[in-house]
């Protein structure tokens, strides 16, 4: 049988023949590949790029950069000698640790350096491919800087080294400021970027005047939220201490927290302005109802003991403005009587307490705002939270419940981000101010506006005062809880104070808080009040707003003490209660008169009484204590 022509030998001897020269060709090739020095990897390909955030004028805060690792595969290394000697050389690294970290790594893995600059890496890059080394090359990631250190740095926020954001803005936009990630470069796109609702220089001078408030108070830390009162838009958003975020590795818990979203706290007789203007809207209280303080309020609890709770002063009869104006602990706590317990509370959750304002920052507190039905309620928790304990607010909720008074009756929606554009600049979001409901009618908004200013005027507000623009404000001391014991601490106190101006066209909302003030000095009339002043006129000049001397809605004169530098005894005692000490000292050059001056501050008691008839020879005695 013959065999097919198609394999003859001929045939066979010619395929055979290519067969062995294709295989040498195969083993050769791979034998170079095999024993040639493997060489370091090419400069990695470019990559899209994260949006940058921006103030609201354009001011670079965040941006990204180009940033290397260097990494090693200890098991693909031929010449351990060489290696250590070229990468200690290129990377200004100690030769020995070089070697430990290679040797001691205990995986074929290793980032010998991290975040190298493109100059660090072009250096390192250059003397790596020259000594031809083999088991190193590079990683490149999306690197941040952060043009203005630690301004604002809560409120932007930090990318890790995964390139995704930790905190503020870079974690609650990350997927807006990401770059789109696709297999194909072609279809890869850059993020977007975030414009922000502050003013970088606006908050560098805030910063600066909380940073010496701190420093002159040894405060512990200082919140400073600015608002703009007709669009929500926050102008300003202090919070210190703060970090570095071009170091953010190397700060401290401290310097990392976002104070002002975050952070719940019991506000003190700030407060007292929301539960003022609840009784009010509610019809239980009246713009002239008047209420007896005797310095001592008592309450009956269920069970008969009866529980006393003190006022700071005895500041007899006083309306709801007066009350606010001395802040009065008594006759809160006698409004407090008239409105039933759940319709308090829920007044108060209204204004936006107990739950968060939705500003576009993470890990926003709900505060804590308890209701009668909650185990701690007591017969006492109405008035105790009418001012302002028992009851946890944020500094965002302050502010944005603030905003029902400037707003004729709607709290404000706040919000941190002005716009965002696409990697080609087009706007892709704008912020448009978002109408909530009202809370509190334009005749209750408008009382508390005056009565905010008369505390400037007359009140304990006064180192608050502007001169040439009106401003209302209401100041607050509280006692800090101290967390090892769970009691208030006898040394720590918080004090605060909310400022609106100009009162009778509101533009700007002003709000700071300062914890554990040290020296003698802890209210915030005498410590908080002159920073309310001095960021005030900051933000007037800084913003361009007209200074004219505004009108003044003040109440009539039955309440009202003498103005400063106008203190005189006639014929008959004058009411001189809330008059500071260094206004009074001129009276002990009375020869016919004996004046005793007690304690320090401002005058909470006097006798005689006002409207007594000033006698030859009289003893006049003043009680004085530093007040909110």
């Amino acid at each position: 049988m013959e065999i097919n022509s198609a394999f003859s030998r001929p045939r066979l001897f010619i395929l055979g023949v290519f067969a062995l020269v294709f295989t040498a060709y195969i083993t050769v090739a791979y034998g170079r590949l095999a024993f040639s020095e493997k060489q370091v990897s090419l400069a990695p390909s470019p990559s899209p790029e994260r949006g940058a955030i921006f103030d609201r004028n354009g001011i670079p805060l965040a941006i990204e950069i180009p940033l290397y690792h260097l990494a090693i595969r200890p098991s693909e290394i031929r010449d351990m000698e060489k290696t250590v000697e070229v990468l200690s050389r290129v990377t200004d690294m100690d030769a020995g640790d070089v070697r430990r970290r290679i040797e001691g790594a205990g995986i074929n893995f290793l980032y010998l350096k991290k975040k190298m600059t493109e100059e660090e890496y072009d250096v390192a890059f250059q003397g790596i491919r020259s000594a031809r080394l083999t088991g190193v090359h590079f990683d490149k990631i999306a690197g941040r800087i952060y043009p203005e250190n630690a301004l604002a740095s809560q409120l932007v926020g930090f990318l890790g080294d995964d390139g995704k954001g930790l905190s503020g803005i870079e974690y609650s936009l990350d997927q807006m400021l990401s770059p789109r990630v696709s297999p194909d470069p072609r279809t890869a796109r850059n993020g977007s970027s975030v414009y922000l609702t502050i003013d970088a220089n606006l908050q560098f001078k805030l910063e600066e005047i909380a940073r010496k408030a701190m420093q002159d108070t040894g405060g512990e830390t200082i919140m400073l939220v600015a608002a703009d009162s007709a669009t929500g838009e926050v102008l300003s958003y202090v919070s210190l201490p703060s970090a570095n975020l071009n170091e953010y590795t190397g700060s401290v818990p401290e310097e990392r927290v976002d104070l002002p979203a975050t952070v719940a706290y019991e506000p003190g007789s700030v407060f007292k302005i929301f539960s003022v203007a609840s009784f009010l809207d509610a019809g239980v209280v009246h713009d002239q109802d008047t209420f007896f303080c005797d310095g001592v309020y008592e309450l009956r609890m269920p069970s008969g003991e009866v529980v006393t709770m003190n006022c700071l002063g005895k500041h007899g009869w006083v309306n709801a403005r007066r009350a606010l104006e001395v802040s009065c602990n008594d006759a809160l706590f006698q409004m407090s009587e008239r409105l039933p317990a759940e319709q308090f509370i829920t007044r108060l959750k209204s204004f936006g307490f107990g739950s968060k304002t939705g500003v576009e920052l993470p890990g926003e507190t709900n505060g804590i705002l308890k209701t009668p039905a909650d185990r701690t309620w007591s017969a006492r928790s109405s008035p105790t939270i009418s001012i302002g304990q028992e009851v946890g607010v944020s500094a965002l909720q302050v502010v944005k419940a603030t905003g029902a008074f400037t707003s004729g009756g709607a709290p404000l929606q706040l919000t941190v981000l002005s716009k965002i554009a696409d990697p080609g600049g087009a706007v892709v979001y704008e912020h448009k101010m978002l109408p909530l409901p009202p809370v509190v009618s334009p005749d209750t908004a408008a009382h508390l506006l005056s009565y905010m200013e008369t505390g400037v005027v007359s009140g304990i507000g006064r180192q608050a005062a502007l001169g040439d623009i009106s401003i209302g404000v209401k100041t607050g001391t509280a006692q800090m809880v101290d967390q090892a014991t769970g009691a208030y601490s006898e040394t720590d106190f918080l004090a605060d104070c909310i400022a609106v101006f100009p009162v009778e066209a509101p533009r700007i909302i002003l709000y700071i808080v300062l914890t554990k003030p040290r020296g003698r000095l802890i209210y915030a009339s005498r410590i908080v009040a002159p920073v309310i002043a001095e960021a005030a006129n900051t933000i007037v000049d800084h913003l361009g707003m007209a200074r004219e001397k505004a009108p003044s809605f003040l109440h009539s004169g039955e309440f009202m003490p003498p103005g400063e530098g106008d203190v005189s005894i006639g014929t008959v005692m004058p009411n001189l209660t809330g008059v500071p000490k260094r206004y009074l000292t001129p009276l002990l050059e009375r020869p016919d008169l004996r004046i005793r001056i007690r304690g320090e501050g401002r005058v909470i008691t006097q006798t005689p009484p006002p409207g007594t008839p000033v006698k030859e020879n009289m003893l006049i005695e003043l009680n004085l204590e530093y007040t909110e």
